[in-house]
């Protein structure tokens, strides 16, 4: 029986067989970008989440693979060790530096096609930077201009922040409301009709926006002060 292990790395096998990133296996393959992202692989309390056989029949049918193919693809991952399995705990190596997406947040606001409906990166206008990561393509970076994002971020910050991580209680986010304002705010709580936030001191009134009214929201996993 295969691992939920072995199952992941053999969608990464596939998608490195065919020069594609996860995400880009599953544009290919019809999917919404973040299906096979890293961030997908479990749920916020640490639980296992598995690929729909679906979403992975799509892929195979995209790139022209079989199943026998694919198992071979898990199974060959099976074989092999982590080479952080071999290392102490707390000393991991980091990431490979990868080309990463970068944006100004005076770019952003108002119209553009600067970004997809689940609010990953589009068009040609970015312009990119290098940070360590293992999957460039589930993280992008905003550059803090102006005071738009005081009192969490100075001008001149730079954020990493990742679209399609799930937000909780106590995350600093990044949205675009549909007038075109780009926001950061610590998220309070979030409902299935609206959010409401703070900016830094939950002592403070609390903002509330409805999310009919957002485009989109990431979370911001790092920032340059």
């Amino acid at each position: 029986m295969l691992t939920h292990e072995q199952v992941w790395a053999a969608i990464d096998a596939l998608a490195e067989k065919k020069q594609l990133t996860a995400s880009g296996l599953a544009r290919n393959s019809g999917l919404d970008p973040t299906s096979f992202n890293k961030s997908k692989r479990h749920t916020s309390n640490g639980r296992k989440r598995w690929p729909s056989t679906e979403s992975v029949a799509k892929a195979l049918e995209a790139t022209q693979v079989t199943m026998s193919e694919f198992v071979e693809f898990a199974e060959d991952a099976g074989a092999q060790k982590s080479p952080r399995s071999k290392m102490p705990a707390g000393n991991y190596p980091m990431p490979a530096s990868q080309h990463v997406p970068m944006l100004g947040v005076s770019q952003v606001g108002g119209a553009g096609g600067f970004f997809d409906s689940g609010g990953y990166p589009a068009g040609q206008d970015w312009d990119e930077i290098h940070f360590p990561a293992e999957d460039q393509d589930s993280i992008y970076a905003l550059e803090v201009s102006g005071n738009t994002m005081q009192p969490l971020y100075e001008e001149g910050v730079m954020l990493i922040v990742a679209p399609g991580a799930n937000v909780r209680k106590g995350d600093k986010i990044v949205f675009k409301t549909k007038s075109g304002e780009i926001l950061a705010k610590v998220l309070a709580r979030k409902s299935a009709r609206q959010i409401e936030t703070h900016s830094g001191d939950p002592d403070n009134k609390l903002l509330t926006y409805p999310l009919s009214e957002i485009e989109w929201i990431a979370r911001i996993l790092w920032a340059s002060q």
